[in-house]
């Protein structure tokens, strides 16, 4: 099992560059397990204080599940994949099953900072991009996704994601094997980045050298 994490900003390009991981390997060979779902449960919390809850720093992840998780997935047991809502902050009933596959990836914002499951993964990857083009993708996504009105989205980009991106996500780029600059729009390093899983694959669990395409 090769376990890639894919980390990087709010709105760089992730779920592109997994979407394109995806489709270059045969279909099956690849299990994604986002760090979104395994924010910590809320419905604890009344409903008005929820919407104040800071995502973005690690302490609102469950990583011991997570790490957990992919514990078992790489001892070949299935497991239940937790999910989350953001519409109402809270963890759902609802799972999804995970089996073990060739190829997991962990992928989210804040990936790279948790020493343990650092640990776990044989190629750490950061996509990098241009903080307005994150800021214009995160405001079409919460519109969209998320019910949030621009307002609340740029507010929430001052008060919160900018602050906890220079303080926590920024500086775990330093972990990467690989930096994705201009996001999911590199298709040059993304290719490189699917031949170079491709060739683990076929060879065997051969540790990879520290790059930025």
């Amino acid at each position: 099992m090769l376990v890639i994490g894919i980390a990087g900003g709010t709105g760089s390009g992730k779920t592109t560059v997994v979407n394109k991981i995806i489709s270059s390997l045969p279909a099956g060979e690849v299990a994604v397990m986002p760090q979104d779902s395994y924010y910590k449960d809320s419905s604890h919390i009344p409903p008005e204080e929820r919407s104040k809850i800071n995502f973005d720093e690690p302490d609102a992840i469950e990583w011991s599940l997570l790490v957990e998780h992919l514990r078992r997935l790489k001892e070949g047991e299935t497991i239940q994949m937790p999910t989350y809502s953001y519409l109402t902050c809270t963890r759902q009933p609802e799972t999804v099953e995970v089996t073990p596959s060739d190829v997991v990836i962990v992928e989210g914002i804040l990936v790279l900072t948790d020493p343990t499951l650092r640990s776990m993964l044989d190629i750490k990857v950061f996509v990098d991009a241009d903080p307005d083009d994150r800021l214009i993708r995160v405001i079409a996504r919460d519109c969209i996704e998320r019910g949030r009105t621009p307002e609340i989205v740029i507010n929430r980009y001052q008060d919160i994601l900018k602050p906890m991106h220079m303080q926590y996500i920024e500086p775990s780029k330093r972990h990467a094997d690989l930096i994705v600059p201009q996001g999911g729009s590199n298709i040059v390093a993304i290719n490189l980045l699917t031949d170079y899983i491709e060739s683990r694959l076929r060879h065997g669990s051969m540790r990879g050298v520290t790059t930025q395409c």
